[in-house]
Formats: structure tokens, sequence, C-alpha cells
């Protein structure tokens, strides 16, 4: 528990005693600790195999406090690992109809999507997505089980060392209040070709994002197009290898694709990746060579593969930075959902800063050369402006989120006759924070003053 407090916060006083009970000994199922927090792993007290019978298996029951240790049913990392790492998945057996399961079918939806027309396209996809609604986890529309993790074993924290305040390196610069990033996936030619005069509609908002580029097969990649890109200060990352969809099917085959990756990623000198569809098996990253990956979702209930990371903050996935996607995308809103508002994006946007998190959105060029669509992205933007002033966001894009990130990993909150201090790359930036219980919750302050 120490290790992953320490990674969250970056607090020297977060170092209790903890044990665990029988790690090791029983099998894998899901638990809760505490209300709505549910869990998967190993667990002394039970599990269940089923994730609707969580709540019948409650940890924090058997959870013990006293003489400054902490004594815990099961351990921590691990859970907050399986979480973020999507390994409860293959216990979850609801929620979607055959075709997602069917990698014959989805292979063939791939090869023939080309040359569907839009109407039919999207009847299968919704055909695909009919029973998410039954979906009981991750939580929809916003899952924060990770981060109430977090909140909670710091609580147990503070209650076994005697403290009522506790000081951390915050989690943004500048002490603002959460982040904010734009994201654009180029799917086809015509794609491409709107790209510029997206551009522009964001410029015209005040903001910047990132393109991400599929680099073989579905169309070209001018240089003076990367070239456009970047002298207007947004981002160029690479989309996959050729967007099929077969990226991470089989083992031998995905080692092949990611050496290619790497190839694009050291052409191009990009430093992020998304993986086409949101694809992904974060077991694999390791033979990525890129700085930070965008591929997963923090609920996929309207992606093609199922899951979600749980958490609305970056997490490192060995040496690469994840920055998950925390909003649904512009495709799953106007074509699965047949919404053609802003309403669900508030919704989201309000429950990722209940906890500071990052908001991170994906659009596409393809999708906003349509003049509906475009209208509702316009207005998406218009919301964001105004927003990010009433709010105090910082507003960036991929690629500062992980050199902050990294940063912050690095830096070190240091006591001396004058107080708390930060120390470490780009700690003029960093500011420190104060932890408190009030209740059953754990509540922010933000020394907006403490850089020195």
């Amino acid at each position: 528990m120490t290790t992953i407090l320490s990674e969250y916060y970056r607090s020297p006083l977060l170092a209790p005693a903890v044990s665990t009970d029988g790690e090791g000994q029983s099998p894998s199922g899901f638990f809760s600790f505490g209300k709505d927090i549910v869990c998967y792993g190993e667990c002394s007290s039970g599990v269940a195999p089923d994730v609707q019978a969580a709540v019948d298996f409650d940890a924090s029951k058997t959870t013990t406090v006293s003489d400054s240790e902490i004594r815990l049913p099961f351990d921590a990392l691990g859970v907050v690992e399986n979480l973020r790492r999507e390994h409860y998945v293959k216990r979850l057996s609801f929620g979607q109809s055959d075709l997602a399961h069917n990698g014959l079918i989805r292979d063939a939806y791939y090869l023939l999507r080309a040359f569907m027309p839009v109407r039919i396209r999207r009847h299968l996809q919704r055909a695909y997505f009919k029973d998410w609604q039954n979906l009981p986890f991750p939580r929809w529309p916003v899952d924060v089980t990770v981060d109430c993790l977090h909140e909670a074993f710091l609580r147990l924290t503070m209650r076994a060392q005697g403290r009522d305040r506790v000081p951390f390196i915050w989690f943004w610069p500048e002490g603002a209040s959460g982040c904010l990033i734009l994201t654009h996936d180029v799917e086809t030619a015509a794609g491409r070709d709107f790209a510029p005069a997206l551009m522009d509609i964001d410029i015209s908002h005040g903001f910047r994002a990132s393109f991400q580029v599929v680099p073989e097969e579905r169309y070209e990649v001018p240089d003076s197009f990367v070239r456009e890109i970047r002298s207007r200060g947004f981002e160029f990352n690479i989309h996959d290898l050729n967007h099929d969809g077969r990226l991470f099917r089989e083992k031998t085959e995905f080692l092949r694709q990611a050496n290619r990756i790497n190839e694009y990623v050291k052409r191009y000198d990009a430093r992020g990746f998304r993986a086409g569809a949101m694809y992904r098996n974060q077991d694999w990253y390791d033979a990525f060579e890129f700085s930070y990956d965008m591929s997963v979702p923090n609920v996929a209930h309207l992606e093609p593969q199922r899951g979600g990371c749980c958490t609305v903050m970056p997490y490192f996935v060995g040496r690469i930075l994840e920055i998950p996607l925390t909003t649904s995308q512009d495709y799953s809103i106007f074509h699965i959902l047949n919404d053609y508002s802003i309403e669900l994006w508030k919704k989201q946007i309000d429950l990722i800063l209940r906890k500071n998190g990052l908001v991170s959105f994906i659009t596409h060029p393809d999708y906003l050369i349509e003049r509906r669509s475009r209208g509702v992205y316009e207005s998406l933007l218009a919301y964001l402006r105004e927003f990010v002033q009433r709010r105090g966001l910082w507003e960036t894009v991929p690629g500062e989120v992980d050199r902050w990130w990294r940063a912050r990993s690095e830096m070190k909150l240091v006591e001396d006759q004058r107080g708390w201090r930060i120390e470490g790359p780009e700690s003029e930036r960093a500011r420190i924070a104060y932890a408190t219980v009030e209740g059953e919750r754990i509540v922010y302050t933000i020394d907006k003053a403490s850089a020195r």
C-alpha cells in the first residue's frame, strides 16, 4: 500500500506498516471495500465469482488498524493493478451480444467496413452494443474506483498514524483543479484532408490538440501534413499500424507489428500512441518504445473491447505512461446513442473533476465533416472554454501531461525550518496540497503560494 500511495500522492508521510492476510492462498474474484468500491483479486475474507455479488464480501469489515499497523485481507497494490490493467474483465460474462466475442466476425467486419454503406455499418454497431446498459461494472458514465481506493487507503493511513492532515504534491501544475486534453484520431483520407479545417476550429476557440495518424495502408501521410500539424502547435502521434482491429490478437504477430510501430515512432519523432478502436493488452506494452499511450478507456461500455481502467488519473504501465480516455468518443455519442448534444460530456466532466482528474476527449475529423456533428463539437469547445476559465483547469496537449507526470514522479516533498518544500524537476510549477478527513470523505486544500 505504501508504494501506491507514494505514487499517487507523492508524500513522505504515507509509510504505514501494512500486513496482508493469506496472499496467494485463494482464487481471485470480486469483493467490496466499504460502500460502492468494487475490487478484484485475492482476498482472505472471501470473494464472489460475479461482480454483482461483490457487496456480499466487504473486506473493510475484516480490515483492522492498531498500534500504527494496518492489516488488510488483500494486497492493495495487486487490487489497484488488477483494476487499472483490466485483469477483472475475464470474469465479466455479460453485457454484450455474441458478436462481441466472435473474432472471425470481427475480422470480417474490419475487412468489409470500408465497402459498407454508413447505414449498414451503424446498424451492425448498434447490434454489437445492444446490451451495453446491462453492464454493472465499471460504473457508467465515469468510474473512479481506483481513485476512491486511494482515498480509502489514505484515510486508513492517517488513522493509523494519528494524523489529521497530510501534505502531498498536488496532481497538476500551478494548483490547477484538473486537466483537459483534446485528441483527434484520423481514420480515413477524408479525415486527413479535413484536419486543417479542424485545426482552424480548435484554434478559434483557443485550443490545441494531438492528431493520431495511421501510418500504413489507410491513406498517405505526406511530410507536409506532418509539418502543418506541428507548425500550428498541435501534436503528431501514431494511431495503430493499419487500424485493422488485429493488433493484439496474437502475440507473435503483435510483436512484429509493435516493431513496425516503433519504427514509425522514431521516423516521425512521435512520443505518443493510440491503438485502433481502443483495442489493448496492457500486459504486452513492454514491446513498445513510445513514451505514452492513450488506448485505455476509463469505462469501455461503448468500445469494441469492454473493460476500463477505473481511474481518471494517468498511471504508469512499466516505463510507459497511460493517459486514459475519460469521456465517450464522438462517434459513440452521435451514432450509437444517437445523441447530438453535449449533455453526456457535461455530466462526465463534472464526475471527473469531483476527483480533480484528467478530462480527455477523442473526436474524429472523419465524423466532424458532417455539419450537424461539427456544430455539436463547436458547442463543446465553447462550453470548455468557459469551463476552463471558471474552474481553473490546466488545458494542454498529451505530451505535456506525459512530461508533467514523469516530472512529478521524481519530485520529493522535503521539510525544513520554514516548512514543506518541493524538490525535483519542474518543482517551481508544483504546489503543496493538504489532505484532511471530514467524516468519511477526504478533502483537499491547495497551497497555491507554496512554490519556493
